[in-house]
């Protein structure tokens, strides 16, 4: 019996390969683009483009389909390093791969397999669309309707929040064909941006990730044909939550790419910056809070890579995805907070980045499930028994 213990956070030559190739694209694509896109809150499609190109749209699609055919923990590892250069950026890899490509690749038949995730891994990007204006944590409060006709469906209300809702071709939409049946009435819709009846509405403007679109969906009247039905009628509450279980561990990775910029930030900067004569890295109060941080971020990245892990393995992976977010996320605010003070003055103007870290650490404690929700899960988990 092998007894010899590897630290979750040790990557192999490949991942190590492979991490290190997604950081440098970001670092000369993306870089000098970041602020751009960050004022005008728009991002630049021809990175999208280039996404598919690098194949980082369907890493886990399996090859007969075109994807890489790879592992969800190469999914963390990209977002992760897309997230150290820009986390709008990230956002796009990541709900392409834990969200819409695990979605499809899980509950979607044969005859949906085959007709999109060819597409997801080449040229089409992914939507989730689950919140509405009155379910955002009681996220099955849902007030858009679908209606059964012969062979097709009749979508009418309003999503909100749709994360790539100004880009994306393919949404996974949200409605209940039962109201009184509660959540199990909820089912899970393939809606192709084509559709009749189907439009964006307002684009949120945001105070971080601003380059990612944050957009309003209009069904009005929006027919889509039954075969785009995902997953059985009246299921869509299980689509949504085993996805989100998976969703929340590429929320997880964003965090880590956000504060492991803000941690060499932080490290460069005090080597760079002098106060009395010295360089402020020679100050022990400087020493301890980059101490700090480094280990905050390493604890981070156990939980993350452990839960991605667990999933990879298909084993119970719910408690610990949701362990990795809350505790990423919280610590990714923390860092940026705590490195923005090292720059001092500096940090809070536009010139350095630590400031728009700090915006983009926020959203981790709040989208895919907040922080609170979180604690529900992990509690249920420890109560079970």
């Amino acid at each position: 019996m092998n007894t010899e213990a590897h630290p979750l956070t040790v990557l192999s030559e490949d991942e190590n390969m492979f991490k290190d190739m997604v950081y440098q694209f970001g670092e000369e694509k993306i870089k000098p683009l970041t602020a751009e896109m960050d004022h005008d809150a728009q991002f630049d499609k021809d990175i999208i483009r280039q996404f598919f190109e690098l194949g980082l749209m369907g890493i886990e699609i399996p090859e007969e389909y075109g994807g890489a055919g790879s592992s969800f923990f190469m999914s963390i590892l990209a977002i992760e390093a897309l997230a150290m250069i820009d986390a709008s950026a990230a956002i796009y890899v990541d709900v392409q791969n834990t969200l819409v490509n695990n979605a499809i690749m899980r509950w979607g038949n044969k005859d949906q397999k085959k007709k999109f995730l060819p597409l997801l891994a080449s040229e089409k990007l992914g939507a989730y669309s689950l919140s509405e204006a009155g379910s955002g944590s009681d996220a099955f409060a849902l007030r858009a309707r679908a209606e059964q006709k012969e062979d097709y469906f009749i979508l009418n209300g309003q999503k909100m929040w749709t994360t790539n809702g100004a880009e994306a071709d393919l949404f996974i939409v949200f409605a209940t064909v039962d109201p009184a049946a509660g959540y199990k009435g909820i089912t899970a819709f393939l809606v192709e941006r084509d559709f009749e009846g189907f439009s964006t509405g307002k684009k949120e403007d945001k105070l971080g990730i601003r380059a990612s679109s944050t957009c309003e969906l209009i069904l009005d009247n929006c027919q889509v044909p039954a075969e785009n039905v995902l997953g059985d009628i009246g299921k869509g509450y299980k689509v949504a939550i085993e996805t989100l279980n998976e969703g929340r561990i590429g929320i997880g990775a964003q965090m880590l790419g956000i504060s492991e910029a803000a941690l060499r930030h932080g490290i460069q900067y005090s080597r760079e910056r002098e106060q009395f004569g010295k360089p402020i890295a020679d100050f022990q109060a400087i020493q301890f809070q980059l101490a700090d941080v480094a280990t905050q971020l390493e604890a981070a990245r156990v939980l993350v890579y452990n839960a991605a892990h667990l999933k990879d393995g298909k084993k119970s992976f719910v408690k610990e995805a949701a362990m990795a977010k809350l505790f990423s996320s919280r610590v990714s605010e923390k860092i940026t907070s705590q490195v923005l003070e090292i720059f001092g003055g500096y940090g809070y103007t536009k010139e350095y980045p630590v400031e728009k870290l700090y915006r983009d650490a926020k959203i981790g404690q709040i989208y895919e499930g907040t922080s609170n929700m979180q604690l529900q899960t992990i509690a249920k988990f420890l109560l079970a028994d």
